[in-house]
C-alpha cells in the first residue's frame, strides 16, 4: 500500500492531485468545501462531497449504502474514490474531497475506521480541521437538519486526537502530505494558500524555485561576480541547530520533526515538504516570526565565518549566498544581526509562502546553476550527508567539523565513500579549533580560515584571483619551444611513429601552456614525498572536460593533450555527427583537436555541431598549425570566433604559407606511413 507512491512529487502526469478534507463530524468540512469553492473557481479544482459519490453509486443513495453489509461498504467506498481519481486524471484538476476517517459513538471503547486502501493510494495531501471539541459540540447540538447523537466535549477531543495521530502515521507510510488547519478566521485563506500550493508544487517546480531565487539574489547584487561562496548554515556557520532552537519551548514538536526525518521518508523531498506543514499547523504567522527571532538570538555565528563574510563583502568579484535546509526567517535574522544581510543572502524554506524546500538536490543544483550557467568558482561549506552532492560539485570543498557530541555521526561514512570518487579532495575545517577532526588528515587535510593556505584556496584580491579571459587565439610561433616542437615535423625524412610522437609532445606542450590559461586550474591535495600532504595543481573541471580527436590527423596530438589532462573523456570523430549529446553532458570544456587547420571549414562545422548540442560550453580548438588568414577578417573560422564568446583557438604555430599538402606531404599520410597509396 504504502509503494505506490515510491519518492515521487504527489503531483506526476500519473497520479492526480487529489486532497482529502478531514475532520470529525460537526468540524466544517461541507461549509468549507463550498466556501473554497467560491474563492478557487473550478478552472483548476473539482470539488467533492464524499457522501454525494456514494450515493450516487448506490441505488437508493444513502439510504440504500446504509443498508449494505459492511464489506459491501467497503467496496462502495474505493469505488467512490476511484472514481474521483479518474475524473481528475481527465480533467487535469485538483480534486478535493471530504471523507470521514472514522465514527466513534461515545460509548464504545474505540472508534470504527471507515478509510480505506485506496484512500490511501488515492489522496496526495490530507487537510485535517482541528477544530476545537466545544465549538464542534455546539455545532451538533445546533443541527435540525441532522439527528446526532449526543457527545461530550471529552470524547470529541479524544476521537479528534485520536484520528490526527492515526492520520500522521498511515499518511507518512503512504508518502501523502499531512496539513492541520484549526485557526477559525484564517481558515479559508489558508486551505487556499495550500490548495494553490499542492496544484504547482512538485520537485521540478520545488528546483525552479529555488533557481529562481538564486537569480533574484544575483541579478540584486551589483558586483562583478566570478566567485561564490555557497555555506550551509546549521551546525556549519554556527554551532546551534536553529531547528531545535524554534523548538525548544515545545519538545513534542522537536520529537515530531526527528520522528518525520527518522521515518522511511528519510531526508527526501516529501518528508521537507511534510516539515514545512508541520511548522504551519504549529504556529501563524506572527507567531512564527516570533519564534524565529527567539531562536536567531540563541545563534552564535562561528567568528572565522564572521571574519570571512565580512572580507568578502569588500570583494568586488567575490560573493557569498547561505543554502539550508532549515528556517530561512532564522538565518536572515542572524545576518541582519551580524551586520550581513546586504550582501549575503539566504535561500531557504520553512512555510509554503516560501515556495521552496532546500535539500541535497537543491543544493547541489544551486551549485552547478553557479557553476555551468554563471561561469563561476564555487566553494562550498557543510557538515552532513546532506551536503556532501553539494560539496562534490563545487570547485573546493570545506567540511566544517564541530564538537563530536554535536556533529553528524553519519558523516564519515559518506564522505568517505565520496572520497572514493575520483577527483574528489575536500579539505575540513575545525570548529572551534580544538575539536576531533574528521577521517585522517592526509587524506582530509586540515585548513583554517584565517591562514595563508585557505586566501590560496580563495583569493580575495584581483592580483590573485583566476586569470581573467584570455585572447581568442593564443600561439606560440615566436617561441623558442615551438621552434624545437615544429622541427621534427617539418623534416621529410620524418614519418610513421617518430612523427606521431612529435604531435603528441606538441599536444602536451600547447595543453600545459596554453590551456591552463584559457581554463585555470584548481588545486587538490596530494600526499608529498616526505610523508605530508602538500598541494598539487590540475586543469580546472578536468573531469568534466573532453577531448575530441579530428580523425585522422588529430589524433596523435589529441593524445597528448590526453596526457596532461589523464581524467578527461577522448572521443574520436571523422565527421561532427560523431560527437554525441551525451559526450557533453555534464561537461565544462570541450577540446577540440587537429594537427593543421587551413581553411578552417572543418572546425567551423565541428563547431557549430557542439553548438547546436550546448550554448554553454567552453570550446578550445588545438592545432598544431593555423594558417593566419583562417583566423583573420572575414574568413568563416575567425567570424565564429569573433561571434561566439566562449571559444579559443590554441595553436603551436600560425603560418602564412597557404600550401594544402596532398599526398606525400598530406600530414595524416604523413603520421600513419599512407603515402605510398597516394
Amino acid at each position: 500500500m504504502s509503494g505506490s507512491k515510491e519518492s515521487v512529487s504527489p503531483a506526476t502526469n500519473n497520479a492526480p492531485v487529489v486532497v482529502g478534507l478531514y475532520g470529525i463530524p460537526g468540524s466544517g468540512k461541507t461549509f468549507l468545501l463550498h466556501q473554497l469553492k467560491r474563492e478557487l473557481g473550478q478552472e483548476h479544482f473539482e470539488f467533492y462531497e464524499g457522501s454525494e459519490i456514494i450515493a450516487s453509486l448506490v441505488p437508493g443513495g444513502l439510504d440504500g449504502f446504509r443498508e449494505m453489509t459492511e464489506q459491501d461498504k467497503l467496496i462502495c467506498r474505493q469505488r467512490a474514490i476511484n472514481t474521483i481519481r479518474e475524473q481528475c486524471l481527465r480533467s487535469g484538476k485538483v480534486g478535493v474531497v471530504t471523507g470521514h476517517f472514522m465514527f466513534w459513538r461515545e460509548e464504545e471503547d474505540a472508534g470504527q475506521p471507515v478509510y480505506t486502501s485506496s484512500d490511501m493510494d488515492v489522496y496526495t495531501h490530507i487537510l485535517y480541521l482541528d477544530v476545537p471539541a466545544e465549538l464542534i459540540a455546539q455545532r451538533r447540538r445546533d443541527d435540525t437538519k441532522r439527528a446526532r447523537p449526543a457527545t461530550s466535549v471529552t470524547h470529541l477531543r479524544k476521537w479528534q486526537d485520536t484520528e490526527k495521530t492515526q492520520l500522521r502515521h498511515l499518511c507518512r507510510e503512504n508518502r501523502i502530505l499531512f496539513g492541520v488547519l484549526s485557526v477559525q478566521r484564517t481558515l479559508v485563506y489558508k486551505a487556499s494558500a495550500f490548495l494553490h500550493d499542492f496544484r504547482l508544487h512538485t520537485e521540478a517546480y520545488n528546483m525552479s524555485s529555488a533557481e529562481g531565487r538564486l537569480e533574484e539574489i544575483l541579478s540584486a547584487d551589483n558586483k562583478s561576480l566570478q566567485m561564490m561562496l555557497v555555506l550551509d548554515a546549521d551546525r556549519t556557520l554556527a554551532a546551534e541547530d536553529t531547528g531545535e532552537l524554534f523548538w525548544a519551548p515545545d519538545k513534542r514538536n522537536t520529537r515530531a520533526l526527528k520522528d518525520l526525518f527518522g521515518s522511511s521518508l528519510g531526508y527526501s523531498y516529501t518528508a521537507f515538504r511534510q516539515a514545512t506543514l508541520l511548522y504551519e499547523e504549529n504556529a501563524e504567522e506572527s507567531d512564527f516570526d516570533a519564534l524565529c527571532t527567539i531562536a536567531a538570538s540563541a545563534v552564535h555565528v562561528h567568528p572565522e565565518f564572521s571574519a570571512l563574510l565580512r572580507l568578502v563583502a569588500k570583494q568586488d568579484h567575490v560573493g557569498a549566498v547561505v543554502v539550508t535546509c532549515g528556517l530561512r526567517a532564522i538565518w536572515e535574522k542572524v545576518l541582519e544581526r551580524e551586520g550581513l544581510s546586504q550582501t549575503v543572502k539566504v535561500i531557504g524554506g520553512g512555510r509554503i509562502a516560501d515556495s521552496l524546500v532546500v535539500n541535497d538536490t537543491v543544493k547541489a543544483g544551486i551549485v552547478s546553476r553557479l557553476k555551468d550557467t554563471h561561469h563561476m568558482h564555487v566553494v562550498a561549506f557543510g557538515d552532513s550527508p546532506l551536503d556532501i552532492p553539494m560539496l562534490v560539485a563545487a570547485d573546493q570543498a570545506i567540511v566544517v567539523v564541530g564538537e563530536e557530541a554535536t556533529r553528524s555521526k553519519t558523516m564519515d561514512a559518506v564522505l568517505q565513500e565520496a572520497m572514493k570518487r575520483d577527483g574528489f579532495r575536500p579539505r575540513q575545517v575545525l570548529l572551534p579549533g580544538h575539536a576531533s577532526p574528521r577521517l585522517d588528515t592526509a587524506s582530509l587535510p586540515i585548513v583554517s580560515l584565517d591562514d595563508d593556505e585557505f586566501t590560496n584556496l580563495i583569493p580575495f584580491t584581483h592580483h590573485q584571483q583566476q586569470p581573467t579571459p584570455s585572447p581568442v587565439v593564443l600561439h606560440a610561433t615566436t617561441k623558442n619551444a615551438a621552434k624545437l616542437l615544429m622541427t621534427p615535423t617539418r623534416d621529410a625524412n620524418i614519418n610513421g611513429p617518430a612523427l606521431r610522437e612529435a604531435h603528441r609532445r606538441i599536444g602536451w606542450y600547447l595543453a600545459t601552456e596554453f590551456l591552463t590559461e584559457v581554463v585555470g586550474l584548481e588545486e587538490y591535495a596530494i600526499p608529498h614525498v616526505q610523508g605530508h600532504q602538500t598541494s598539487g595543481f590540475r586543469l580546472r573541471d578536468e573531469q568534466r572536460t573532453s577531448i575530441v580527436a579530428l580523425m585522422r590527423g588529430g589524433e596523435p596530438m589529441a593524445f597528448g593533450v590526453s596526457d596532461a589532462l589523464p581524467q578527461a573523456m577522448f572521443i574520436h570523430a571523422k565527421d561532427p555527427k560523431d560527437v554525441l549529446a551525451q559526450h557533453l553532458e555534464g561537461r565544462q570544456t570541450v577540446i577540440l583537436v587537429d594537427s593543421v587547420v587551413n581553411s578552417g571549414k572543418l572546425v567551423v562545422q565541428f563547431v557549430q555541431h557542439v553548438r547546436a548540442i550546448s550554448s554553454e560550453i567552453r570550446i578550445v580548438v588545438v592545432a598544431g598549425v593555423v594558417q593566419a588568414q583562417s583566423v583573420q577578417g572575414k574568413a568563416d573560422l575567425a567570424r565564429t570566433l569573433a561571434r561566439d564568446g566562449n571559444i579559443h583557438l590554441i595553436a603551436l604555430r600560425l603560418s602564412d604559407n597557404k600550401f594544402t599538402g596532398k599526398g606525400a606531404t598530406d600530414t595524416g599520410n604523413r603520421l600513419f606511413n599512407s603515402t605510398c597509396l597516394c
